[in-house]
């Protein structure tokens, strides 16, 4: 293990349960889930150290900024240096959390986690943070990643999280371990893990964050004017809380964050990096930097690609909202052809919602979207979207766009296909749900209705990324896996 420093570089109820053994140190709050479905994307990580700010209020805030990556579960943990407190249920951040509740939260760091199951039930026992004792100590962690050998490392597969796994694997090293050292723990343990995850973790004295050596999921350490230090999953998750970026967190680096500053932990050699080229196209908010490139940009680049690479006569460039905004910008700019909007999205539901009989559920997507009949009626339109990976939904735009009397609709993808499944953090494990893994593309566009159908070709895409554009995962649209996947899951 190597150290350096920085230079500056389950069962529903209400109230605090005790945990058993030291319920003076450590106590877990057990709301009432409210069961509601979620949207499946990437979970977010926030953590903040500082003694002089209310650390649950900013948690709050970062969780605000990073919703967009799970919209199942939220929670927060604190320390106040002598014990741990976490507060979490199912649902949006805003709707768990409220004043009352974030003043019963006091400390001098926090963690806090939005979620969607990867890998264990949508349940309450499964949200996040996770809290564990061993001994004499006592910590929390939260997950953004998926592992493809959690049954391994539970010795058997069971309703359980990965990130339940890795809890129980730091417990069981820190109670082998005599002296009970979390950061010792953590070398023994993480470089047992298998593809992706960046946390975030405490003790009662100190806020970690660590990263895995291929750095398939984004984390970011950030610094407050007032000398405390951040960690959050993406950059906004700093900004809205004033913190400027230092750095984002090494490849098999873990960042130990105490009284004295930071420090950095090299708990496994950097390999191939492999950050989610998914992030660029569709996880990470446009206003956000990843690997020093700029979101928004490297979106608007895709689409003056896609321009170039599928140009076609049209009366106007469409966006699906929102996403693919920037890559319509993008096409329209370069095209010459207009930018319009043809979709208004009700900013009001998530992702995915209840529709309790078939026809609802038809016509679910009018829910979601309503077109503007005077910008649609009679025109030639360039739709732009980000990705295909169901079709479900978008099958149903086209329609709608058909309905509001659309002449002729040219579909362009940002992204290559979208053909096979995903084990480092997006739920796409069954293959057979992808739309581009079973049929053509010529198949895809007489399914959805389009008059022409073009995807974005893989090298264009990445190089809109970035002018580097190796060590980017493409597992996704071409099956090459970083990592070995086992048997079992790539099914």
């Amino acid at each position: 293990m190597r150290v350096a420093r920085l230079p500056a570089r389950d069962e529903p109820g209400r109230g605090r349960l005790p945990v058993p053994r030291r319920p003076r140190r450590f106590r877990i709050v057990r709301p009432v889930a409210d069961g509601s479905d979620s949207p499946k994307e990437a979970c977010g990580v926030f953590g903040v150290r500082d003694p002089r700010q209310p650390v649950a209020h900013l948690t709050y805030l970062g969780l605000f900024a990073l919703q967009h990556r799970g919209q199942e579960s939220a929670g927060i943990a604190v320390s106040d240096g002598a014990k741990i407190l976490v507060d979490k249920d199912m649902g949006l951040v805003s709707a768990i959390f409220d004043e009352h509740r974030l003043r019963a939260l006091p400390g001098i760091m926090a963690i806090g986690h939005t979620r969607y199951a990867t890998t264990g039930a949508s349940a309450w026992h499964n949200a996040q943070p996770v809290a564990r004792q061993a001994g004499d100590v006592f910590f929390a962690l939260g997950h953004n990643g998926n592992l493809v050998n959690t049954a391994e490392l539970a010795a058997g597969p069971a309703d359980v999280s990965d990130s339940d796994v890795v809890a129980a694997l730091l417990a069981g090293a820190l109670t082998a371990d005599g002296g009970g050292d979390l950061i010792a723990a953590l070398s023994a343990v993480l470089p047992r893990l298998e593809s992706a995850y960046s946390f975030v973790m405490m003790d009662e004295t100190r806020l970690i964050g660590a990263r895995d050596p291929h750095g398939f999921r984004p984390l970011f350490l950030g610094r407050l004017d007032t000398g405390g230090w951040v960690l959050a999953s993406e950059t906004p998750g700093l900004d809205v809380v004033g913190a400027r970026v230092i750095r984002e967190i090494d490849l098999g680096e873990a960042v130990v964050i105490d009284d004295d500053g930071v420090h950095s932990v090299q708990f496994a050699a950097s390999r191939r990096r492999a950050l989610c080229s998914f992030e660029f196209v569709y996880i990470a908010r446009p206003d956000g930097r990843l690997a020093g490139v700029g979101v928004h940009a490297a979106r608007r680049r895709m689409g003056q690609a896609l321009a170039r690479q599928a140009p076609v006569d049209a009366d106007m460039v469409m966006p699906i909202p929102d996403s693919s905004v920037p890559g319509a910008q993008g096409y329209a700019a370069e095209s010459g052809i207009e930018y319009g909007d043809g979709l208004i999205k009700n900013r009001y539901i998530g992702r995915t919602f209840i529709a309790p009989t078939q026809t609802l559920r038809d016509n679910a997507v009018r829910i979601k979207f309503n077109a503007i009949e005077d910008n649609v009626a009679g025109k030639r339109l360039v739709v732009v979207e980000d990705s295909i990976v169901r079709a479900t939904t978008l099958r149903a735009t086209m329609r709608l766009l058909r309905d509001a009397g659309a002449a002729e609709i040219h579909l362009r993808v940002l992204s290559a296909p979208y053909r096979w499944s995903c084990f480092y953090g997006l739920d796409t494990a069954d293959r057979s749900r992808l739309v581009a893994a079973t049929m053509t593309v010529d198949q895809i566009r007489d399914h959805l209705g389009a008059d022409s159908l073009a995807y974005l070709e893989l090298d264009s895409m990445l190089t809109a990324i970035s002018p580097e554009p190796n060590g980017f995962c493409t597992a996704c649209m071409t099956g090459d896996y970083p990592t070995p996947i086992p048997g079992m899951l790539a099914k």
